[in-house]
């Protein structure tokens, strides 16, 4: 996590802290994800890519500068194909990315849960994706029904995960 970080958060608090919003600026996601990394718990700005059963996107992304960020894949949930494996996986940790939520699939399971990075996912399945070099990147996506832009400041802990605009004051 960011030294400019609460050392410790829990999306439950944060929950309670804005129950209130109607504006819809404080937003959870479903509890559809699986935890597949090393780290249950990670935090930081959001990053986006969207991309369908291609992950040309998602390799550009892990293996730049993470910045202690959380890169948020729109995959449309497809169930298809493994938006992320465990070279990718060993790539976002090495490259200091906070952790990747994905709205679609992983594998190699083993290998990503030995990744010092969280990893969030629907599922995993073993089938690899072909590389066509499709997708966009930085721009706002849906997962599962939840808007999530670049910049926003994503948590997720045991509980869930949650995404806001801004890091909680205080």
């Amino acid at each position: 996590m960011s030294q400019n970080l609460p050392a410790s958060f829990a999306t439950c608090d944060l929950c309670d802290l804005h129950k209130g919003d109607t504006w819809g600026n404080f937003r959870v996601l479903p509890p559809v994800f699986k935890s597949y990394g090393g780290l249950q718990k990670f935090c930081g700005p959001v990053v986006t890519v969207k991309c369908f059963e291609d992950n040309s996107p998602v390799k550009a992304a892990v293996e730049s500068p993470g910045e202690a960020r959380v890169l948020v894949v729109d995959g449309g949930a497809s169930l298809r194909r493994a938006l992320l494996g465990g070279n990718l996986g060993a790539a976002a940790a090495k490259n200091g990315w906070a952790g990747v939520v994905i709205d679609g699939c992983v594998r190699d399971v083993a290998e990503l849960a030995q990744c010092q990075t969280g990893i969030r996912a629907l599922a995993s399945i073993p089938l690899p994706t072909e590389r066509r070099q499709a997708g966009l990147r930085d721009i706002a996506v849906q997962i599962q029904g939840v808007w999530v832009r670049p910049g926003d400041w994503l948590y997720a802990d045991e509980d869930g995960i949650v995404v806001m605009p801004a890091p909680p004051q205080g």
